[in-house]
């Protein structure tokens, strides 16, 4: 029994030996472990072979100035035709009065370059002419003007032209600024920080024996 009994006790020892012999893995371990696994089964979204990243949305509104965007859109426009950026920030009245005084203006300066650009080729083909054959003019009616009176004459037709093709130059330029500054003021709200009023009123001007005379006008009142 005593041998029974011994067997026993060796046999419990040696299994509770073997047990403590396992090695237990750290708690750190088990979660980085855990991490990666995660991690590699994560799915990849791909595009063409190339990784898309995600953007995550984070609440938060971008504020998005739309009279910028309409006064780039509005200058390119009038770059590209004159005109036409005034157009596309509405069509109003005087929006198309604004459209009608740039093309009637290109139509006076473009007669205005013809006559002027004519006019200095007749005058430098006389003087050429008289450059050429001295005391002789090509031209009956300008027989009674002297040579120095033509080449004044050339030179006034040639500095007409040259101001002409600034003045062309100049109303392009306050065409795109003019359609990018109507498109910024269309989304300019002052809101009842500021306004004016018109209303008819009456001016004292003098006070002569007792009478005030007054002089019928208009009162502009501001508020800010």
């Amino acid at each position: 029994m005593y041998r029974a009994v011994l067997v026993s006790v060796l046999f419990l020892f040696t299994v509770f030996t073997a047990v403590a012999q396992v090695p237990v893995k750290d708690k750190k371990d088990s979660l980085n472990s855990l991490k990666d696994t995660t991690e590699k089964a994560k799915p990849m979204v791909l595009n063409a072979g190339k990784q898309v990243k995600i953007a995550v949305d984070t609440g938060k509104t971008k504020y998005v100035n739309q009279g910028k965007i309409a006064g780039r859109r509005a200058a390119i426009s009038s770059m590209m035709l004159p005109g036409l950026g005034q157009i596309r920030n509405g069509v109003t009245v005087y929006r198309l009065a604004k459209v009608a005084g740039i093309y009637t203006g290109a139509t006076f300066l473009t007669l205005s370059y013809i006559d002027n650009n004519k006019m200095y080729k007749v005058f430098l083909k006389e003087l050429q002419y008289r450059k050429d054959n001295p005391g002789k003019t090509q031209n009956v009616d300008y027989a009674r003007v002297p040579t120095d009176g033509m080449i004044l004459a050339k030179d006034n037709a040639r500095r007409n032209r040259e101001v002409v093709t600034f003045s062309f130059v100049g109303l392009y330029l306050l065409n795109v600024v003019e359609a990018y500054i109507d498109a910024r003021l269309k989304y300019f709200d002052v809101g009842d920080i500021a306004g004016i009023k018109l209303s008819p009123g009456l001016i004292n001007t003098n006070d002569i024996y007792g009478f005030n005379q007054v002089t019928p006008g208009i009162k502009l009142s501001m508020s800010f």
